[in-house]
């Protein structure tokens, strides 16, 4: 019996400072009743004249409660029936307008719907490429202008090399003429 008396004061313990109890059985058991146990012993060993019932009862080992299920989801309310939009669905067209460029500055386009080629290497003027650049985004524009500087960078030094040579041949018939 004392070793009922101690277990039940270590359940009040549990009880009133809100700590667990060290477990009698094995590791993880769950002992709901053992609070209402103690109480019974704590009664009988305060009152010998409790019936030997009730103490015999409070003596036997409490079984370990079965693991207490989840509550089940709240179920969602299913929504109301949804009615038919009277707005215009939009219609989606995809194209794709690819334009390439070269270094020297030529510029082509291509155009495809769906899977359908419309335009194929159409050629286009980089004045063109450029307006259409600066209409669509600024970021778009920064891009193509730093390849359309590159272009015109290009034929400045090309412009210069010919411009020397002709006055290389301006000079070599003039020599001649004379």
């Amino acid at each position: 019996m004392s070793d009922t008396l101690t277990e039940v004061q270590a359940v009040e313990k549990t009880v009133v400072e809100g700590t667990p109890a060290p477990a009698a059985g094995p590791v993880g058991a769950v002992k709901p009743a053992a609070a209402d146990a103690a109480a019974a012993v704590v009664d009988a060993a305060a009152d010998p004249a409790v019936d030997a019932a009730k103490s015999a009862d409070a003596a036997k080992p409490v079984e370990a409660a079965k693991p207490v299920e989840a509550a089940p989801k709240a179920e969602k309310p299913k929504a109301a029936a949804r009615t038919k939009s009277t707005a215009k669905k939009t219609r989606t067209v995809e194209l794709t307008l690819t334009v390439t460029g070269t270094a020297e500055g030529e510029w082509q386009a291509d155009l495809v719907h769906g899977t359908q080629r419309v335009v194929s290497g159409l050629v286009i003027p980089a004045i063109a490429v450029a307006k259409a650049a600066k209409e669509l985004h600024e970021d778009i524009a920064e891009g193509i202008e730093s390849v359309l500087e590159a272009a015109r960078d290009q034929h400045r030094t090309r412009m210069e090399e010919l411009e020397a040579e002709l006055a290389r041949v301006k000079a070599q018939l003039a020599e001649l003429s004379e």
